[in-house]
């Protein structure tokens, strides 16, 4: 359904287990950035009210998934710590060229930003179902399924603003090279990393 081209390594689960606290942290700031990036399109893009309406319900979905996680970190009696750079994001934002058009630079955001989400609910579809801790496994499946609609909603987004074929093409190509990102990742005890 996703059409990630290659698979987390199930070990990373391994990874998470023994870092809960990090990991718990690394979601919180990938919901207050999936929130921030929802607003920054809010911004940049003003005059598409659809999706200007999108990305409001959108930014209070994932502020709601930060909070979530935040209340989590509490009841487990950690702390939020603090930020870290997201090496699988920052690395994803540079693969379209800069410059062209308002309307290409709002596609490839787009694109990104649903390739991002289809990450995360595969990941959070891995620790549902592979995570020893039987509420952390309840949390992930709730959030798995939050993370599918948003993918949908980015590509059905992207859809509506640059030809069909010239979406598949850029997502195709987009897919191939996060493919090529993720062999060097899988071994830290981040979400994406």
């Amino acid at each position: 359904m996703l059409g990630l081209k290659l698979p987390t390594d199930p070990r990373w689960v391994n990874i998470v287990e023994k870092n809960i606290d990090e990991i718990l942290t690394d979601h919180a700031y990938c919901e207050q950035k999936a929130a921030s990036t929802a607003l920054s399109i809010v911004v940049g893009f003003p005059e598409h009210s659809e999706l200007v309406s999108e990305m409001i319900a959108l930014a209070e979905e994932e502020i709601s998934h930060f909070k979530m996680v935040h209340d989590l970190i509490r009841k487990r009696g950690l702390v939020l710590g603090r930020e870290r750079k997201d090496e699988y994001v920052i690395s994803l934002h540079k693969f379209f060229p800069k410059g062209g058009s308002r309307q290409t630079h709002l596609v490839h955001k787009l694109l990104v930003a649903g390739l991002i989400e289809a990450r995360s609910c595969e990941r959070f579809r891995l620790l549902s179902e592979e995570l020893h801790d039987p509420e952390l496994k309840k949390f992930y499946r709730k959030l798995m399924i939050s993370e599918a609609h948003h993918y949908t909603l980015f590509l059905k987004l992207a859809r509506q603003h640059e030809a069909e074929a010239v979406v598949q093409k850029k997502w195709q190509s987009l897919l191939d090279y996060e493919a090529h990102l993720m062999k060097d990742l899988g071994t830290k005890e981040t979400i994406h990393g």
